[in-house]
């Protein structure tokens, strides 16, 4: 092997979790409870960006004898995981919302806020009237921090447009950061995130269905847009189930993943909806009925929980250990909007723990090979085995609890973030704590 060249080998970390090694899609509650690691490991990635070993440091070193390799990291007393995958975030949007921050610590709901005209409103009309450079500087900055927190594949929707020129211009947007950042996007379009004001539902519906699908989809097939999912907002005062299958279905025909808000704050049979229509994912589920769960488990339809907004809204959170007991494929996300500002999966991990009762091996695998699954990209992102892409964060600690252990210590525990073998992340801070 000795003319075999390489773009990275990550050698003699103290542990290596791979968190599968059979080429799992997904874990459900028994294949989390002991995620696959290896002791004192190393990780080779090659030119093409993919992994080409993993194991024991001694034996990738023998085995790759002679072979050059454009860098090598030294992660002697440090751990590997795989890259972090934020399975639902809001990114796209000018105009803060501190303000309504105080509003809700005052007892203000999140529904009283939306109709008092802020909420998902006063987002739309910042969004609507801000250029799509000030858009973009603002996503671009926003996905450096969360590339900076671990995450190296997320979900991104847009959804503060509710009308086609918007909702285009946002998506245009996402399509530009992908192309210029390394970070792994999944693009969502969710226009159906809220009724705009002056419109009924069903008038709503009806722009979504007859301008607004029809035009993504023209650019879709001139390969102008990349777009992955579709989501709608099925609640109480926004959109119902029906006007919530029509648009899935019609996302779904166009060849888009199913992945949407349901049951948050009201129960409204999203859950029974979504395996019905055979969705990848449902996000939040605070308000999940049992047999919703039960119809989730049997469709392998993934449940995207979001502890930041329970925890920010003064909700229950989601019932997290009953899902998993059903047997329901549990991923997590920030939720990272003008609403729950969160860019960081360490502390999704560490508030899933402590407020959803997951244990810290449920917590990784939730956000790696099952936030990939939701994003149906569990094939290529979400574990570090061969083959895979070569995305990993390396951290200054002697064992990967401590990245959910130490809350909010992230800034100090990551030493690299690696995407595709490249080292997009590296903090000299670390170094000498």
């Amino acid at each position: 092997m000795s003319a075999s060249s390489f773009r990275l080998l990550v050698k003699n970390a103290t542990q290596v979790v791979l968190v599968c090694r059979n080429g799992e899609k997904y874990l459900t509650r028994d294949g989390m409870q002991t995620l696959a690691v290896v002791e004192n490991g190393s990780v080779l990635i090659g030119h093409d960006g993919l992994i080409k070993a993993v194991g024991p440091a001694d034996i990738i070193e023998s085995q790759f004898k002679g072979a050059k390799f454009d860098n090598v990291l030294d992660a002697s007393g440090m751990c590997v995981i795989p890259g972090l995958v934020d399975a639902h975030t809001h990114p796209v949007w000018a105009g803060d919302r501190v303000h309504e921050f105080a509003m809700k610590l005052a007892g203000a709901t999140y529904m009283e806020v939306h109709e008092a005209g802020g909420g998902i409103h006063f987002t739309v009309s910042h969004t609507r009237s801000a250029t799509e450079q000030q858009l973009l500087d603002g996503l671009q900055s926003r996905l450096e921090r969360m590339m900076r927190a671990g995450t190296t594949l997320v979900e991104c929707k847009s959804g503060y447009g509710l009308e086609l020129d918007t909702e285009l211009k946002m998506l245009r947007v996402i399509n530009s950061a992908r192309n210029s950042l390394p970070i792994g996007i999944s693009a969502t379009y969710c226009g159906a995130h809220a009724v705009p004001k002056g419109k009924t539902m069903e008038e709503a519906t009806q722009d979504i269905m007859a301008v607004q699908l029809p035009k993504i989809k023209m650019q879709i097939a001139s390969g102008e847009l990349q777009v992955d999912n579709i989501d709608v907002f099925c609640e109480k005062g926004v959109f119902d189930l029906n006007s919530t299958h029509c648009i899935l279905k019609a996302g779904k025909d166009m060849g888009l993943n199913i992945n949407f808000h349901g049951d948050e704050l009201h129960p409204m049979n999203s859950a029974h909806l979504g395996a019905e229509l055979g969705a990848l994912a449902i996000s939040h589920l605070e308000e999940v009925t049992d047999d919703g769960i039960a119809a989730m488990a049997r469709a392998k339809t993934s449940a995207v929980l979001l502890p930041t907004t329970a925890y920010i809204l003064r909700l229950s959170p989601p019932r997290a250990r009953d899902m998993l007991d059903a047997g329901v494929i549990v991923a997590l996300g920030s939720d990272f909007n003008p609403n729950a500002y969160c860019c960081s999966m360490p502390m999704v991990m560490h508030l899933a723990c402590v407020l959803m009762k997951m244990s810290m091996p449920e917590a990784l695998a939730a956000s790696t090979i099952n936030a990939a699954y939701a994003l149906n990209r569990s094939h290529t992102h979400g574990s570090l085995e061969i083959g895979k892409q070569g995305d990993l964060v390396i951290i200054n600690a002697p064992r990967w609890e401590h990245l959910v252990y130490q809350f909010g210590g992230h800034q100090e525990l990551i030493r690299y973030v690696i995407i595709k073998g490249e080292v997009v992340y590296e903090n000299a801070k670390v170094l000498n704590l």
